[in-house]
């Protein structure tokens, strides 16, 4: 080979090298540009999805600095998906994760997210139960060493600042006892941003002895998740005037055989004035709220 053609073929490698390097440093830039950009687009504002997982539960809170939360994974991986057109494809963390209770359609999907994720902290009441969906969620919070709080009283959590949840069921420690209704055992909180707030039901069918324990004041909230997909043994016309969300997320699967939600429930939210969202007639339902107001799709 001639030193001249060496040359040239030594040229050119160099050249696809810096158009490599040049490649890459334009993509690392896109993915910091984006970084930003999504941090910028959403300061200020908090982010609750209540994602249609078919017959179960589960919302992504993300607050105005990022800290993300899971509440609950819904019956199967549907989740996974959900979750993962929703955060960017670089982010594999979750800050918190918090279970309601162990009934399979808040907990299955739970169990994939936790292989897939990150997840830095999950709160529980660590109720007794041995399905098996629950059995290998708990079996990956302790291969993974995943720090677990116990809920068994009312008790406040700040994220961060100016994002309070205060936790108002159970109000006895739970943590390895049988349940005759598990439901029973769900964790409700309040999440309060600044003069805006959300209620989040889980599956409790005590919400009058829950109502009669909390002051008047920490019930009502914008935002309502309405317990129990709907059914009128989890939603009393008194506690829901107590409540008088300006919105209503009812999660529940399409044609499901339990007849939720229950017509009942969705006449007494309308009456109070309530917008009602159902994911099985209106999909993933996002509510924005600046602090000031709160505004849901």
């Amino acid at each position: 080979m001639s030193r001249h053609r060496s040359k040239i073929i030594i040229a050119a490698i160099i050249a696809l090298a810096l158009i490599s390097v040049a490649f890459y440093q334009s993509d690392r830039l896109s993915f910091l540009v984006a970084k930003n950009s999504l941090a910028s687009s959403t300061a200020g504002l908090l982010s609750v999805t209540f994602f249609d997982v078919g017959q179960g539960d589960s919302a992504l809170i993300v607050t105005p600095r990022q800290y993300q939360i899971l509440v609950d994974g819904g019956p199967d991986n549907t989740i996974a998906a959900k979750l993962g057109a929703a955060l960017p494809y670089y982010d594999h963390d979750l800050d918190l994760v918090i279970l309601s209770h162990p009934h399979a359609d808040h907990v299955a999907g739970l169990v994939e997210i936790l292989k897939r994720y990150r997840v830095k902290k999950i709160i529980m009441t660590g109720a007794l139960h041995t399905a098996p969906d629950y059995l290998d969620f708990l079996k990956l919070i302790k291969d993974k060493n995943i720090p677990v709080q116990i809920i068994g009283q009312p008790q406040d959590f700040s994220p961060e600042a100016g994002i309070d949840l205060s936790f108002l069921w159970p109000r006895e420690p739970l943590f390895e006892k049988k349940m005759d209704n598990l439901n029973n055992s769900s964790i409700v909180f309040k999440m309060i941003y600044a003069s805006t707030s959300y209620l989040f039901m889980g599956d409790l069918e005590e919400e009058e002895q829950l109502a009669s324990a909390t002051p008047a004041a920490m019930l009502k909230s914008d935002v309502l998740k309405v317990g129990h997909h709907g059914s009128t043994n989890a939603n009393s016309a008194p506690f829901l005037q107590s409540v008088r969300p300006q919105y209503a997320i009812i999660s529940v699967g399409a044609d499901n055989s339990y007849g939720l939600p229950d017509y009942r429930t969705i006449h007494t939210l309308q009456k109070l004035g309530a917008q009602v969202y159902r994911t099985d007639q209106n999909g993933d339902v996002n509510c924005i709220s600046d602090g000031r107001k709160v505004s849901c799709k």
